[in-house]
């Protein structure tokens, strides 16, 4: 066990000790002849005594040394044993959020019962629905980018400095060539490329490093702005230092939050030296002042930028609160293979509120978001030989019995790395008068229009023709509704 953890025991215990007995901490410091600000370290976990100071600390709260030192724990407080040894409580960095490990220990020894209980609940839950730390982690992520509205000054900063110190115009777009020469000149890392023939247990990987012979290793089988994306992202990992940090562009296994944290930072800062910010929002200006819809432009985006529609959307997602002030929006990902029904939405971030469709493998997806027609479209493409570029569309969506209505644009292309797999991306805004001043297209009266849900198990549009499955747990609701009724008039 940690050091962390067994600081963190022996704090939780003693604090717990001392308050069975009736003891403050200035009565325990008198009792023992040790300082109350030591105390009060050692109950936070800072701090672990020396014998001589266990010793006292025993023998003035009456218990034995063993037992004041074992790391096990009363049944009271046996879930809490699960959450420190669970690494959560020193791996992710509460600080971020504005908590402080100690602040978790003294909820915890407030009210162990309840708390205890509660962590238990929450362990079940995590083992009824597979929830591992991994994906807790991911999830702690998405909550801190959504927490900064996905924007970070000080990654933008060192994205700048590093476009000054190797870029010579300013109006230079970074290609693949010049990436790769900038690796090997600055960090001695070479570049080599595979396939399934190479490699075929990795060949759905997109880039593998091999951190001791320093080569990137590329999969020949991806376009020519991920491969750009892939070598944008390792000069992040070195410019950065960034040493704690996974070696595989598909994640095989997170040793920490860390891990997981330094993967989101190189990624950014490889999006925002392929797409400069001042650039960008330049070229959101201008398509923000037209005042017809055109989906095409996004596909100028993309060349312009010699950018991945998802690297594009996000990028667009750090800039929009603010330059322009719109901080109400999603983002998505969905996958699925060509000419399936069945979507998985593998990405999600939302500003501000949680509206729009949320990682549900038991439900099915409101068929009517453009963010899964869009897929549809791309498969009638593909089956009739016509795909040549990403797919672009829009709409409002209007979620059925809220006030709420989103623009929500999309793009759809197939992911070269998986042959049998489509991916969309979209970016969906809270309409509002607002809203329409800055994005002048929105005023369009030819956008398309749409009423829709979460999951068709939750909607009441009883005549659409895109349900795939009964509205169970609407109808379920509304029998719960009945039910409260009859027994109000009863009593």
């Amino acid at each position: 066990m940690k050091n962390e953890h067994i600081r963190l025991i022996f704090g939780l215990k003693l604090k717990q000790l001392r308050q069975e007995k009736g003891l403050s901490l200035q009565a325990l410091s008198k009792a023992s002849g040790i300082s109350q600000s030591y105390l009060n370290e050692i109950e936070k976990g800072k701090k672990y005594p020396k014998t001589d100071k266990i010793t006292a600390l025993a023998s003035s709260l009456d218990v034995d040394y063993d037992s004041l030192v074992s790391l096990k724990l009363s049944k009271k407080l046996e879930p809490m044993a699960k959450l420190l040894k669970s690494n959560m409580l020193t791996e992710i960095p509460f600080d971020f959020f504005g908590l402080e490990t100690a602040q978790l220990l003294d909820l915890f020894s407030a009210a162990p019962a309840k708390l205890s209980a509660f962590v238990n609940a929450i362990f079940e839950i995590g083992k009824n629905y597979n929830l591992t730390v991994e994906k807790f982690y991911f999830a702690a992520l998405r909550s801190y980018q959504e927490m900064h509205q996905n924007y970070f000054p000080d990654l933008e900063e060192e994205a700048a400095k590093f476009l000054q110190q190797y870029v010579k115009s300013e109006n230079e777009v970074l290609n693949e060539n010049q990436l790769s020469e900038l690796l090997a000149d600055r960090y001695g890392i070479r570049i080599s490329y595979f396939d399934e023939e190479d490699q075929p247990v990795i060949a759905n990987m997109r880039s593998v490093f091999r951190k001791k012979s320093k080569v990137l290793m590329i999969n020949k089988r991806i376009s020519e702005d991920q491969r750009a994306f892939t070598m944008a992202k390792e000069l992040g990992f070195q410019f950065m230092k960034l040493n704690e940090r996974p070696y595989t562009s598909s994640s095989i296994e997170v040793k920490s939050f860390e891990e997981v944290l330094n993967n989101f930072k190189a990624s950014y800062f490889a999006g925002a030296i392929l797409i400069r910010q001042q650039e960008l929002v330049n070229e959101l200006q201008g398509w923000f002042s037209q005042k017809t819809w055109n989906p095409e432009y996004l596909n100028k985006l993309v060349l312009r930028f010699h950018a991945t529609p998802e690297t594009l959307f996000h990028r667009i997602s750090n800039v929009l609160p603010k330059y322009f002030g719109i901080d109400s929006f999603l983002f998505m990902r969905f996958d699925a293979l060509p000419g399936s029904q069945k979507y998985f939405l593998t990405k999600e971030m939302h500003l501000s509120k949680r509206l729009g469709p949320q990682e549900n493998k038991e439900e099915h997806y409101c068929r009517r978001w453009v963010s899964i027609g869009i897929l549809d479209h791309l498969s009638s493409k593909q089956q009739a030989g016509k795909y040549t570029k990403p797919i672009v569309d829009g709409q409002f969506s209007h979620l059925l019995n809220r006030n709420h209505e989103y623009f929500v644009m999309a793009m759809a292309r197939p992911l070269n790395i998986k042959r049998q797999l489509n991916i969309s991306v979209s970016l969906g805004f809270e309409v509002n008068d607002a809203l329409k001043a800055k994005m002048k297209f929105l005023n369009d009266k030819n956008i398309i229009k749409q009423e829709v849900n979460q999951t068709c198990e939750r909607c009441g549009i009883f005549d659409c023709k895109e349900r795939v499955s009964a509205p169970t747990l609407l109808q379920k609701r509304r029998e719960q509704a009945e039910i409260r009724k009859v027994l109000e008039s009863l009593s």
